[in-house]
């Protein structure tokens, strides 16, 4: 870890945020309870136990490893269905392919985003490739739900194919961290991720010893996960390690530190940084489904049962 990096940060844009921004305070600290998923890959549900107020727009994520299969270990998830919200998946080592009922798909590997829209609703697979179930190998990434308003929940679905090499790469003043912006603005810097709720998505690689600042929206929630290593939050150093997530409060700026000295296994504190313009309407869950009544999840299972969602593609022989 990680995928995409670069040898000198200093060569990059560097940001800061305004001498008179406001830090966000750290409101919470939790810790992601291990689990599984799919036909048996190990996740962390790097959300569990945060109020939804703090999160939204965002709904779940699940960090995925990182694990070192062995041949013949390697798992995915089998076909299912999705409606009225959006799932990111980025990888960060290893390779994962994915096919969905609309025609979107391809391969992710070291980097690389997958953006699915779900919209009105679809099916989909993800499942590692024939030739990393044989060998087996690392795999490690992120899958992000991320809502969507009532007025774009039954939009068309999309996909959208984010190559590593696209993501935004920036630093800090002192070049001890790199900053890769998926998606959404850095103190107005893109990144390649196109939504349709307002957020913004950062991977951030800190050194030891460095501290992150960054411009943060104040219409905007702020989430801190640490995918490796130890550090602190917000500007008091509230401590975080490996699996938590670090809920920011109301300001401009938005503060990580990575500790001393790290593990031997990940020689930088890794974070994604996370913040969305909250939608602030009602929100129902189940399975697959996130819509904003009891009703149109009802509707979902139906329309999900009756083939509404399309139907699984027919393999090429």
């Amino acid at each position: 870890m990680p995928a995409v990096t670069v040898e000198n940060p200093l060569t990059l844009p560097r940001v800061a945020p305004p001498a008179d921004a406001t830090p966000r305070p750290v409101l919470a600290v939790s810790t992601a309870p291990s689990g599984f998923e799919g036909e048996g890959f190990p996740v962390r549900r790097a959300f569990a136990g945060i109020n939804y107020r703090h999160l939204d727009p965002f709904i779940m994520m699940d960090q995925m490893g990182e694990v070192e299969y062995a041949p013949g270990e390697p798992k995915g998830t089998p076909w299912h269905p999705h409606r009225g919200f959006e799932t990111v998946t980025y990888i960060i080592d290893g390779i994962f392919n994915h096919q969905d009922s609309n025609g979107g798909g391809g391969t992710i590997t070291n980097g690389d985003t997958q953006w699915m829209t779900a919209g009105s609703g679809l099916l989909h697979i993800e499942a590692p490739p024939e030739e990393l179930v044989v060998s087996g190998g690392l795999f490690h990434g992120l899958q992000l739900w991320v809502n969507l308003p009532a007025a774009d929940k039954m939009k068309d679905p999309r996909y959208q194919d984010i190559r590593g090499g696209q993501v935004r790469l920036l630093t800090t003043p002192d070049g001890g961290s790199l900053l890769r912006v998926i998606a959404g603005s850095l103190d107005g810097h893109e990144g390649p991720g196109i939504t349709h709720t307002p957020i913004t998505m950062v991977h951030a690689s800190i050194r030891p010893g460095a501290e992150v600042t960054l411009p943060w929206r104040a219409d905007f929630n702020g989430l801190a996960y640490v995918l490796a290593g130890h550090g602190s939050a917000g500007t008091d150093r509230r401590p975080v390690h490996t699996g938590q997530t670090a809920v920011f409060g109301t300001g401009s700026s938005l503060t990580v530190r990575a500790d001393e000295k790290q593990d031997s296994s990940a020689p930088d504190l890794e974070v994604v940084l996370l913040g969305g313009l909250p939608i602030r309407e009602p929100m129902v869950h189940y399975g697959p489904f996130v819509m904003n009544t009891k009703e149109e999840l009802q509707q979902a299972f139906e329309d999900f049962q009756k083939g509404r969602l399309g139907t699984v593609p027919v393999p090429h022989t």
